[in-house]
């Protein structure tokens, strides 16, 4: 029986990573070229410069004057354009006292969150319906698997402060209470698919913009 040694698997397996590598230093994004399936197309290098790998919106709180107290600020691709085609993305949470980060996913990417100020309770909910649920404090760290359901709610007395990063430059995102209730499905099929009370979800639809 032919046996193949380690130093042969460790060969093959350089070159089937090699053949992942980028073709170029990087796609800094061109917001002005049509989009393709694989996102944005990349600037001409040589118009390419250091401002476009640098970026300070997350340095300014964000607006928690909302429903949910909480102001979110994305460096993601489509604000960053050195970020295009990394697979790594930012954003910040100001969560005020009361504030939440309704349940959503993200499609896209895994997220970690680090808690900056504050006490947050955070959560996901896996695919078998196990919550997993933490009161994290300053300093402390969460990880949300790609594609769950998870969320943060501000569970203290002071405004809380957290940072976010993603395991992609564009992680995509959709929110629960948004997509079943700013849009115009009609209520009778909300009902009838979620079992949720007829009026509340009017009551819902009024306040969050849908029709129907």
């Amino acid at each position: 029986m032919m046996r193949t040694s380690f130093p042969i698997l460790f060969v093959l397996s350089l070159i089937l990573s090699f053949s992942y590598a980028a073709v170029q230093d990087f796609c800094v994004a061109d917001y002005t070229a049509p989009q393709g399936p694989a996102g944005y197309s990349c600037k001409n290098p040589a118009n390419v410069t250091v401002d476009d790998f640098v970026y300070s919106a997350l340095g300014v709180p964000g607006n928690t004057s909302n429903m949910i107290k909480t102001g979110i600020t994305t460096a993601f691709s489509s604000q960053f354009p050195g970020l295009n085609g990394l697979g790594v993305a930012l954003a910040r949470a100001d969560l005020a006292v009361g504030g939440v980060v309704p349940m959503h996913t993200h499609h896209g990417a895994s997220e970690i969150v680090l808690i900056i100020e504050g006490t947050i309770t955070a959560g996901f909910i896996s695919s078998d319906n196990k919550v997993y649920l933490k009161t994290l404090k300053k300093g402390d760290i969460m990880v949300f698997p790609q594609g769950l359901l998870h969320f943060q709610v501000n569970v203290g007395d002071t405004p809380a402060l957290e940072f976010v990063s993603f395991s992609s430059d564009s992680p995509g995102l959709q929110i629960l209470h948004t997509a079943l209730f700013q849009n115009n499905l009609p209520t009778d099929l909300i009902t009838r698919s979620t079992f949720l009370d007829t009026a509340e979800i009017k009551r819902l639809k009024a306040l969050l913009g849908g029709t129907n």
